[in-house]
């Protein structure tokens, strides 16, 4: 029998896929591995536009050869900054930013997101999503610095004002190991 309550990262892929179309632009404001940025190449198709940052190297060149693999590069941006400094890299509305915060998997684990740029990534994300887009935030907290990540996180969308977004929290609370939560955000102006 399949599971009927999904992970969070599946979430994340589900809500995404329900608003972004083929032509669409998109971001996702942590490349990592490049699933996220694979995944997104693919529902913008050929028309469509990913804007794909991390502020490591290598994350960039795992991004590009998975990519490459898949004979779509020509449908993204490969970004080496940070997710906070989108806003002068990307000028038109998107329909979805996706963040899978932490750090990068096989990684050094010492480099990692932080509330502050976080948080400004969020605030330059909402400048630029269209009307009914939507933001989706993977957190992790079994790191060093993930909890005030997360209360960072949490703490700026507690203070949206809900005439123009709709905010979702979605977790799995009986799961040791500190397992993932989701964040998603919705525009509705």
């Amino acid at each position: 029998m399949t599971a009927v309550i999904q992970r969070p990262l599946t979430m994340a892929r589900t809500f995404i896929a329900s608003r972004v179309s083929e032509g669409a632009q998109v971001i996702d404001a942590t490349a990592g591995n490049g699933h996220d940025t694979l995944f997104l190449a693919r529902l913008v198709g050929n028309q469509g536009r990913v804007f794909s940052f991390d502020i490591q190297q290598e994350a960039i060149e795992h991004t590009r050869r998975r990519l490459e693999a898949e004979n779509i590069l020509e449908r993204v941006n490969l970004i080496q900054h940070g997710h906070e400094q989108m806003h002068y890299f990307v000028h038109e509305p998107v329909a979805a930013v996706m963040f899978n915060l932490g750090y990068l998997p096989r990684g050094n684990h010492l480099i990692v997101t932080r509330p502050d740029s976080t948080v400004g990534a969020l605030e330059a994300s909402l400048q630029i999503l269209c009307r009914g887009g939507i933001i989706t935030i993977v957190l992790y907290t079994g790191h060093n610095g993930g909890r005030e990540e997360q209360d960072a996180v949490l703490e700026f969308c507690q203070k949206l004002n809900q005439k123009h977004y709709t905010v979702l929290s979605y977790s799995i609370i009986n799961q040791v190991n500190e397992p993932p939560s989701l964040l998603v955000i919705e525009s509705l102006h």
